[in-house]
């Protein structure tokens, strides 16, 4: 008797010495927290100054399809966003065109997150 309680002594120590060390595992696969945009109504989150770029699919084939995703919104070459028309798509960028100004729409912009336009006149 004083054997089993042992046992259970001892099997009961161990789970709980497992639990008190077990970690929350991580998302490898969620982007570093620089790259992920601040949520709206969050103290001290900047306002998105313009369309947001999430997504560029081009076709490997000459002449393929060219899609976007601007804030949810799916384009394609020559479509129409809000009033600007998609004049050009990279794999790392979308051109809009609206009233003889362009606005570069960057997927991977190198300042920080929410500041992924830029304007550029001609």
């Amino acid at each position: 008797m004083k054997t089993t309680f042992r046992i259970l002594l001892v099997a009961a120590g161990t789970l709980l010495a497992s639990a008190a060390g077990a970690q929350v595992l991580q998302d490898p696969t969620r982007p570093p927290a620089s790259m992920l945009a601040p949520s709206k109504g969050a103290p001290g989150a900047a306002a998105p100054d313009g369309p947001h770029l999430q997504s560029i699919l081009i076709a490997r084939t000459p002449g393929g399809r060219h899609v976007a995703v601007i804030d949810g919104e799916t384009v394609r070459l020559g479509d129409s966003f809000k009033g600007a028309r998609v004049e050009r798509m990279t794999q790392t960028e979308v051109v809009l065109s609206k009233g003889g100004k362009k606005q570069v729409l960057k997927l991977f912009p190198a300042t920080v997150a929410g500041q992924n336009t830029k304007s550029v006149q001609q």
